[in-house]
Parts: structure tokens; sequence; C-alpha cells
């Protein structure tokens, strides 16, 4: 009887022993074969251009793989040389099976609307600009609140009551920057008059420059540039002429502190991480989608944001404390700043 006891005790510890060989057999399967519970998430930020030309991008850059790192994302950025290569990249992304492929601007609407229309099943998400695909997310941002802040502390700060713009072109787009701006300036110095050119690109600093100078010979203390590459000509006269002006998008006080007292911050480092973010944790969603100085998508240096630049005496810090006060209210909700595309 001891020995028939015996007998089936072996067979029992026998078949466990067989069993868990098995199970870690089939972990070590799944494990070399790549299996869902090892798998970690890929994504690309496939971009239109080359980042080093191109500050924008270098911000999102940053965010991309910043949360790549704190969400343990697998990430690579694919930058281009020329439209026909970065339609290549896209279809290069999607052939290597990225689960999220991130690109940005109006430059990437064309090759993005084919190649999100022929792959249904995989997951975009585009910056700065709106596609309408069932697949794709679209990222906003509410330029016209920065303009807003941007238009006030130059109301604030002239001294001879004309403040300008050099915008790059009239279109729909840049009228969230030319009415943001015209609105936040009406609401502090309603008497203060408001220049506004076009040049009729984006990538004329020469064209910018000239219409700078014409602004200036009308009285403008304050020339705001809002031309993307045509900002260096206002740059360069603010120099030559000792007016004040501001850039767009990143910090561009660093450049000139002394002529260029304030930039319009667009923070593309802050959408490229939420939408990692919001990917890697289940939560994202195809559709259209805002950023405003609620979500810190946009602002402006020494208001939202600090500088590495001495605040300029032109603008001086009781403008600033004025204008984060014009801050709260906006995000409060007590100021209302209206979409000039929706009006």
């Amino acid at each position: 009887m001891k020995r028939g006891l015996s007998f089936v005790l072996s067979i029992v510890m026998l078949s466990i022993l067989l069993a868990a060989c098995g199970k870690s057999a089939t972990k070590d399967e799944q494990s070399a074969q790549g299996g869902d519970s090892e798998k970690s998430l890929r994504m690309a930020l496939v971009l239109p251009e080359k980042i080093g030309v191109n500050p924008f991008f270098v911000q999102m850059d940053e965010g991309f793989k910043k949360a790549g790192k704190e969400f343990k994302v697998d990430t690579k950025t694919i930058e281009s040389t020329d439209p026909a290569a970065f339609e290549q990249n896209l279809r290069a992304a999607v052939a290597e099976n990225y689960d999220l492929i991130i690109t940005a601007t109006f430059q990437a609407e064309d090759a993005l609307k084919k190649v999100a229309a022929e792959n249904p099943n995989k997951s975009f998400a585009i910056v700065d600009t709106a596609i309408d695909l069932p697949n794709v997310r679209s990222v906003g941002f509410r330029e016209y609140e920065g303009a807003y802040l941007l238009g006030a502390a130059a109301g604030l700060s002239t001294k001879t009551d004309k403040v300008g713009m050099v915008a790059a072109m009239d279109i729909p787009l840049i009228k969230k920057y030319t009415e943001g701006f015209k609105a936040g300036l009406e609401s502090v110095n309603p008497k203060a008059e408001f220049l506004v050119n076009y040049v009729g690109g984006f990538n004329d600093p020469a064209k910018a420059k000239e219409l700078a100078l014409v602004q200036f010979g009308k009285g403008a203390d304050f020339i705001a540039g809002a031309s993307a590459v045509g900002d260096l000509g206002v740059f360069e006269a603010a120099k030559e002429k000792g007016f004040y002006t501001s850039g767009q998008d990143t910090d561009r006080t660093v450049e000139d502190p002394e002529h260029i007292v304030l930039s319009q911050l667009k923070s593309t480092d802050t959408v490229a991480y939420e939408t990692v973010k919001d990917f890697a944790e289940g939560t994202f969603k195809a559709g259209a989608v805002n950023y405003g100085l609620k979500e810190d998508g946009v602002g402006l240096t020494y208001v939202t944001r600090d500088s590495e630049s001495p605040l300029n005496a032109f603008v001086g810090q009781e403008v600033i404390d004025k204008v984060k006060a014009i801050k709260d209210d906006i995000v409060s909700g007590k100021i209302v700043v209206k979409d000039p595309l929706q009006q």
C-alpha cells in the first residue's frame, strides 16, 4: 500500500513539473516571438523638413522624446529633405508598423491625407493643422489667445501709441495672429493705432524688413513679427533703427534682448508630449483637439514662461503684471477671446 501511494505521489509531482516546464517554455516562446505581453509601443515623429532650421520642430522633438522616456515608448524621429522624401518617409513608417505616426504643419497635409486614407487601421496625428479623417488626430492651437496677450503688452508698452505687425500672408490662419493682437491692443489702449502689412509668403526676410521700416517711418515703436522666416528681416530692421519687436513660437528674445523684447509662444513640446501620453495611456482619440492658454499650448514670454533674457525696460515688470492678470482672466473664462475664424 505504501509503495502504491509513493507511486501516485511520484506521478503527481512529475505532472506538476512537466506543466511548469510547459508554461515556462510557452512564456519564453512568446518573449522570443515578441508576444503581446512583452511588446513595447513604437511611435514615429515624421517631419516635413530638417529639425535644425526650424525651432518649431526642435521643441516638438524634445517633447516627443521626453514622453517616450517617461511612458517607456520606443520613439524615432525621421527628418525629410523635401516633399517627395516626406511622403516616402511616411510610407516607410507605416511599413515598419509604428503604432502611432505623428507629423506637423500644413506642409504635411497632402501627403498625410493620402497615406492615412490608404491605411485606415493605422493611427496618425498632425500638429498645427487639421485633417478630417477617422484615423487622424488634428492638434490645433488657439493662437489668438497668445496674440491677445502680445497685443495687450504692446498697447501698455508703446510710447507713441502706434504699433505694427509684419505678417506672412492675408489668409485665415494668420488672422488668428493679427485679429487676436488687435483685440488685445484695443482692450488696454483703444487710442493706439495698429499698422499691419503682409509679406506675401513665409520665407522673405528682405520684404519683411522693408515693411517693418515703412511702419517705423509711420511712428511705430513696437512692431511684431509674424512672418515665419521673414521675422529675421524685422529683427534686423529693429536693430538698425532702434525700435522694439517680438518673435513667434519659441523664445526669440535670447537672440537680441535689446530689441526683441517679447515672444508669442506655441508649445509644440507640450502637444507632442500629450499626444504620446494619451496613446500610451489608451485615451487617444481621432478628431480635433485645441490647446490654448489653459492647456499651456500658447503663451507669452515673461507672462506664461520665464526667459533666459532679462526683461527689457521698454516693457517693464508693471506691464507684465497687468498682462498676467489678463491671462488669468482668459483662463478662468472672465475674458473670452473670440476665434477670428468663427466670427
